[in-house]
């Protein structure tokens, strides 16, 4: 599902899905599982359990905005991982318009990551 994408005044925002009249509200269950399928090429681990995702909002009419960040704001994905992103929450079937904005604020940092990330990436102490 092609997304389409612009740079905003805090970073980056691609946008994936239509709206549709009649939709309900996205499973916040399955919208994870859509998340954790994708993964930054240069690291091991999906973005989810990265903490990369700051913010998932799922609206009653199947919309979605997600809030994200990277590892770095030199990572080689920065223009490509929203659109990644917002293509697999839109591949939902119940999934109408998935808007997902790169922030570079609050900037990310090991604190976010998961157990389970921490320990794939042998970053438990």
């Amino acid at each position: 599902m092609p997304h389409r994408a612009e740079a905003t005044a805090d970073g980056f925002r691609a946008t994936a899905g239509l709206s549709r009249p009649g939709l309900t509200p996205l499973d916040r269950e399955a919208v994870i599982t859509a998340l954790k399928t994708v993964h930054d090429p240069e690291i091991p681990v999906n973005i989810y359990d990265l903490g990369l995702i700051y913010e998932v909002n799922l609206f009653d009419d199947g919309n979605a905005h997600i809030t994200m960040s990277l590892t770095a704001p030199g990572c080689p994905v920065a223009g490509e991982m929203p659109g990644l992103v917002a293509e697999a929450v839109a591949k939902i079937p119940e999934a109408g318009r998935v808007d997902v904005d790169l922030v570079w604020e609050p900037a990310w940092t090991k604190d976010r990551m998961s157990e389970d990330a921490k320990l794939a990436l042998d970053m438990i102490w």
